[in-house]
């Protein structure tokens, strides 16, 4: 049996590959960056044939780099963002960009949408409510704006899925993307109501298949154009958040991933399946295991914007001026993206609160740090309150670098924070899922074997006690704080 397998991730700034000896750890390593277009208000596109040439050339690279033979490499598989949304014709070609899930140009259709469903309890139905990562509302758009695209549309499909078959996979659609897409049910069948309500024929969906199943084998072209062996297994992978926290080590039920990128996000491994409308509802994938979890509008990005906002200090320096401030004497509410979960709310401002005129920048700096775990202990409470057990927990992405802000987390949490050393993300996940597809790993819980955890940062009481006093005005603060961000959001639309 080959030991080698291949795991690419489709993220929505770059794509990443790794190449992985399944008997030890990753060997080599690639990434192109992807170019990001928006040729309207609201509008967030990819180019597939960019993705493609990433993946072909990553692909390329790591085989040649690594000197492995191509021989030796038993499979590939894929992760990307979700729910991305590619219209294809009857030969799986991209008809027009893809439109990638933060795009917010279907906003009436989703007011339409919702109207027309408003008996339909669409949370428990399909796992998520309607919004504007909701697929039906992209296709509707299409349906008005681009006819001529829209019925040249044989199957709507995902990022990663659209690049597997690209490669020579059959076409079908991940099991997350169906999730997260709203147009299946939680339990795999198609949501007929929502395909009804949006005029969608049921033909267009594409077979959703499982992570780890294989569903092809690389082309002769493809071969040829990555250094691989035509007949090279081809794996469904996996959404990029889900295989992120596969990779981290989230496989037990109460393994939890605190993820600080441009978003937050926020996961924890359940054997039960529960739909909640505060929370996102992914499939973890080891069979039976599910993934409530969360997102919120802002995390690293808030902070970057706050480092331009006083002139572009370093943020490590930041980190050094802060980090003997006293903890919350700012509050900060980190809605300057409105918020996702679990609040949903597009209309919520940011806040800064408590200012005196002998505060700096250490304290405001602090309280975006804050700020962004308190969001995350709200998550937290909410896992709590419907029985979901968060005990150990692991630290991941760019944030993640920052002593100060791993120690902020503990103390917010209450929890010991685990980080991953050198975390390489989705591609892994993705890796050891084309493993587990072809046979070269047989045990899910694998996937730690190739991490490794630094020490864990310990709350400290003292400051626990602080922020738990803090979290509860924070909360309060955000309650008071709705109904004005609600109405300056009316002002600044009417503008």
């Amino acid at each position: 049996m080959s030991r080698y397998t291949i795991g690419v991730d489709v993220g929505t700034t770059g794509t990443k590959t790794v190449l992985l000896d399944t008997t030890d750890k990753i060997v080599a390593t690639a990434s192109r960056e992807t170019a990001l277009h928006s040729p309207g208000p609201g509008f967030a596109e990819a180019d597939t044939a960019q993705w493609h040439r990433n993946v072909i050339e990553s692909i390329r690279e790591v085989v040649t780099r690594s000197g492995v033979a191509p021989e030796e490499i038993a499979a590939v598989a894929t992760s990307g963002m979700v729910p991305a949304v590619i219209p294809v014709d009857a030969a799986g070609n991209p008809l027009r960009h893809a439109i990638l899930q933060n795009d917010a140009r279907a906003h009436r259709e989703v007011t339409d949408l919702a109207a027309t469903l408003s008996g339909v309890d669409l949370v428990t139905l399909t796992g998520s409510a309607l919004t504007q990562q909701s697929v039906a509302p992209t296709a509707v758009w299409l349906r008005e704006h681009e006819p001529d695209t829209y019925a040249r549309t044989a199957h709507w499909v995902g990022s990663y899925d659209w690049v597997l078959s690209a490669l020579g996979a059959e076409l079908h659609v991940e099991q997350n993307w169906a999730l997260e897409s709203g147009l299946f049910t939680v339990g795999g069948d198609t949501a007929d109501v929502v395909l009804e309500a949006a005029s969608l024929d049921p033909a267009t969906l594409a077979p959703v298949r499982r992570p780890g199943t294989r569903v092809g084998e690389l082309s002769r072209a493809a071969a040829e154009a990555t250094g691989l062996r035509a007949g090279t297994a081809l794996v469904v992978g996996g959404a990029d958040h889900v295989l992120s926290a596969y990779a981290a080590g989230v496989n037990r039920p109460g393994d939890a991933l605190v993820k600080l990128g441009g978003a937050g996000d926020i996961l924890v491994a359940s054997d039960t399946e529960i739909v909640d409308e505060r929370l996102y509802l992914d499939a973890h994938p080891v069979p039976g295991r599910w993934l409530p979890n969360g997102c919120m509008a802002t995390s690293g990005s808030l902070i970057r914007w706050f480092q331009s906002l006083i002139g572009g200090a370093e943020l490590t320096d930041l980190d050094d001026e802060a980090a003997d401030r006293a903890p919350a004497e700012i509050l900060c509410l980190p809605y300057f993206l409105g918020e996702k979960s679990p609040i949903h709310d597009p209309d919520l401002r940011g806040v800064f609160a408590g200012m005196h005129l002998g505060h700096t920048r250490a304290d405001m700096y602090r309280s975006v740090l804050e700020a962004i775990a308190f969001g995350f202990r709200h998550h937290v409470d909410v896992f709590t309150e419907i029985g979901i057990p968060f005990e150990r927990v692991m630290i991941t992405n760019g944030g993640s670098k920052s002593t100060l802000w791993k120690q902020i987390h503990a103390d917010v949490l209450g929890r010991d924070m685990h980080p991953v050393i050198g975390h390489p993300g989705a591609s892994l996940g993705a890796a050891v899922i084309a493993a587990i597809g072809v046979g070269a790993l047989d045990d899910w819980s694998d996937a730690a074997r190739f991490i490794t955890l630094d020490k864990p940062y310990r709350p400290d009481p003292a400051r626990r006690a602080a922020y738990d006093e803090a979290y509860a005005t924070w909360r309060e603060l955000g309650a008071v704080m709705t109904p004005v961000s609600h109405k300056i959001a009316r002002t600044t639309r009417m503008k």
